[in-house]
């Protein structure tokens, strides 16, 4: 009985490890975590080194990638379409990024979903997060010149009731 309550709480004490490491990386911010493109062009690793082959290269700088690893000066990364591999720290910038999902989504002046459309963007479509209050379900965002306010449903780059002021 002792011995199987002993490799109990051995088992714990590793999986609460385990836990604390998946919620705050080696550089002491949180994961998972939002941060964009720096650079035009970004290669994706297969693996944390110049060493791992470019599994893809992104081009368009300001896209927006979930943080889910990090090792060293490395960055294990989610894009919104759910590839995954590895990018340089040096490439990823604390800028907020989104991209539009699901569709054509109307850009709105103010934060209510009566509110008269400012423009309209298409699926694909990225652009620079501003503010996203966390009890809102909008966001105040950019695109290409436009400021408004675009529903948290309609975009990838944020995570769930986060606060971004």
């Amino acid at each position: 009985m002792f011995r199987l309550l002993s490799i109990a709480l051995i088992a714990a004490a590793v999986l609460s490890v385990g836990t604390a490491f998946a919620q705050v990386s080696g550089s002491g911010l949180p994961l998972p975590r939002f941060v964009s493109l720096r650079a035009g062009e970004v290669n994706l690793r297969t693996g944390p080194g110049v060493q791992y082959p470019v599994e893809w290269v992104y081009r368009k700088s300001g896209l927006p990638l979930e943080v889910i690893a990090e090792y060293k000066t490395w960055r294990k990364v989610r894009d919104w379409e759910g590839s995954q591999g590895w990018v340089h720290q040096t490439m990823l910038s604390s800028k907020r990024g989104f991209i539009v999902t699901g569709g054509t989504r109307d850009i709105r002046a103010k934060s209510n979903p009566k509110s008269r459309a400012v423009a309209r963007v298409q699926s694909g479509v990225s652009g620079q997060l501003i503010t996203c209050p966390g009890k809102t379900e909008y966001c105040r965002v950019e695109v290409e010149g436009f400021e408004g306010w675009l529903n948290r449903a309609d975009f990838w780059g944020i995570l769930k009731g986060e606060s971004l002021e």
